[in-house]
């Protein structure tokens, strides 16, 4: 770590109102919670480490002498007092995921976070988020909580319609399980409470804050509830008219071709996109796509050239 000094951007002759100035503007700065400063969480971790020394008149005092390093680690064997026992100040602690450190004060004995100077990290933290004054015996604010992590899970659309259980991977490495509601849309998030970063200050963790997104089907596309569905249909289907079976997301039903059908033409069944928990549900829209045989077909081919001649038409329009 940096020299604490150079850390809070003081002089070695600053007295304890100036570092705790600097500490101040510098932790605001950096707070995770308030900051979008590039690497904010380093940078509020090395404030917070720098001032866990230069706040704390007897490890400063150390320090200075070059009894303990920029980590508040002893430099020589035998030296007591600032190694791994009673106010080592910072701590990792578990599930605060990977080069995350959760710092808790300790300056110098008495109550966690109270300092020899009469200083508590909590009125710090308070005066800078909370909002109130930071006297000693007023009712403090709560710590700010921990930040949110963002993670996606992708589900099929089945699982979309009818519901399911889905595995999200977290930035910090775990797995956890999330139970996704029938009929969400694609990109609808779902909220975990408390899964998200623990909180530099004490406070609450974070939420992981999951998108769900739905994988491409085969056949059939989203468009928020509706959902879409190109079907094939034959030429004598198209002139004459017909009953097919059309595919739903509960199985296939029978869909009537009026006769006389341009390719291109959109039917809608009602109800038979994704379901809504509260409400109506999305359609199907069924767009019709004529489609000839994969064969050259002789006779057919005759009587398209009888109809070119005969019986010519232009479906273009005014468009060429």
């Amino acid at each position: 770590m940096r020299d604490p000094y150079t850390v809070l951007g003081v002089t070695k002759s600053a007295g304890a109102a100036e570092i705790k100035s600097a500490f101040r503007k510098l932790a605001k700065k950096f707070h995770p919670d308030q900051s979008k400063e590039p690497k904010a969480k380093e940078k509020f971790a090395e404030v917070s480490s720098a001032y866990e020394i230069l706040g704390d008149e007897k490890k400063r005092g150390a320090f200075d002498r070059g009894e303990i390093d920029a980590e508040g680690k002893p430099r020589h064997p035998g030296f007591e007092g600032f190694g791994a026992g009673a106010g080592a100040g910072r701590r990792a602690h578990a599930g605060a995921g990977p080069g995350f450190e959760h710092f808790e004060f300790n300056f110098g004995g008495g109550r966690p976070g109270a300092g020899a100077a009469g200083f508590e990290a909590s009125d710090i933290f308070s005066e800078l988020f909370g909002g109130g004054a930071g006297r000693r015996g007023a009712r403090a604010a709560p710590p700010p909580r921990g930040e949110d992590v963002q993670a996606t899970v992708t589900v099929s659309l089945n699982e979309a319609a009818t519901g399911a259980q889905a595995r999200v991977s977290l930035p910090s490495g775990r797995t956890l399980e999330v139970s996704v509601p029938a009929g969400i849309e694609d990109g609808k998030q779902i909220r975990l409470k408390r899964q998200g970063h623990s909180s530099l200050a004490g406070g609450e963790p974070g939420d992981a804050i999951v998108t769900v997104r739905i994988a491409k089907h085969p056949y059939f596309r989203v468009e928020g509830r509706d959902v879409r569905l190109d079907l094939p249909v034959t030429l004598y289907e198209a002139v004459l008219g017909a009953k097919i079976n059309a595919p739903t997301l509960d199985g296939a039903v029978e869909l009537a071709v009026p006769a006389g059908t341009t390719g291109g033409r959109t039917l809608r069944l009602r109800g038979k996109g994704l379901p809504n928990p509260s409400g109506a549900p999305g359609d199907l829209l069924v767009t019709l796509r004529v489609t000839l045989p994969d064969e050259p077909d002789a006779e057919l081919s005759n009587l398209m050239r009888k109809w070119e001649s005969g019986k010519p038409y232009n479906p273009r329009g005014d468009l060429g």
